[in-house]
């Protein structure tokens, strides 16, 4: 079944395949609208999503941060207690010593005991000034957190409104756009959705007016208007590389070239010496 769907589509006269291809042209462009009525609202969701698994991320980290720093500050206090210990009991050794040279020993491990009592406060000072700074962090980023929550709400609200709004039309435009593609050869198919992607307003089939492309506006050259008119073979703009097709197959009205202004006032002049 595959193979003869693909082997109708290839069959079709050039001027059905255009047909196709501009009414294809004509579904997307409609779907482009829904799109553009959206706006930037999709991206912007995203993108506050995106911020906000960074914030919860920058608070769980900051958070354990402070857990480390105060884990950090309780191991100190532990080593200031057995510090204060070991003082007490080299000062007691001191009563009891034999010689100077013992006693010596004993005063330098109480002056040692004394300075990591001084150490471990001192870090445990800069471990307080740190979580306070961390908290401050953490209160900023939760107060960020909750704006942004919000914004997303808000955001999130506007365009599931419009997405429910045009959810109906759009499914029946793709269900259209799915009819019409399968009934098109796969590698023009591939072909007009190429160019559609590097079109920046999507079209990859135009047709002619007045005499230029109307996808990129470059004048067209008579022999080549003419073999658009023919419809015997698919023709792309040679400066844009759209598909083109003329206004009547499009269903458009030609637009009659516009009259040179000295080309006018001369007929008018004639009219006038004929009427005298």
């Amino acid at each position: 079944m595959v193979k003869d769907a693909k082997k109708d589509a290839s069959e079709v006269s050039v001027e059905q395949k255009l047909k196709s291809l501009y009414k294809l042209q004509t579904i997307l462009s409609e779907m482009d609208k829904i799109k553009t009525l959206r706006g930037e609202l999709p991206l912007e969701v995203r993108d506050l999503e995106d911020e906000i698994t960074g914030l919860n991320t920058r608070v769980e980290k900051i958070q354990k941060e402070i857990d480390e720093l105060k884990q950090g500050i309780a191991s100190r206090k532990i080593d200031i207690e057995s510090a204060k210990v070991s003082i007490e009991k080299y000062k007691e050794q001191q009563d009891n010593v034999r010689n100077n040279r013992e006693y010596d020993v004993l005063t330098k491990e109480i002056e040692f005991q004394s300075l990591e009592v001084e150490l471990c406060e001192k870090k445990i000072k800069e471990a307080n000034v740190a979580i306070k700074s961390k908290e401050e962090e953490i209160k900023n980023s939760t107060h960020l957190l909750e704006e942004r929550s919000k914004d997303l709400d808000v955001k999130k609200s506007e365009l599931d409104e419009i997405i429910a709004e045009t959810k109906h039309e759009e499914e029946k435009l793709r269900d259209d756009a799915k009819a019409i593609e399968t009934g098109i050869e796969p590698r023009l198919l591939q072909a007009f959705k190429r160019i559609r992607s590097n079109s920046r307003n999507g079209l990859g089939v135009t047709y002619v007016q007045r005499g230029a492309c109307g996808g990129c506006f470059n004048k067209i050259p008579a022999q080549r208007q003419l073999d658009i008119r023919m419809r015997k073979k698919i023709i792309v703009c040679e400066y844009c590389g759209r598909i083109m097709v003329d206004p009547e197959l499009a269903g458009v009205a030609p637009i009659a070239e516009a009259t040179p202004a000295k080309e006018t006032k001369r007929r008018i002049r004639t009219s006038a010496s004929s009427a005298e």
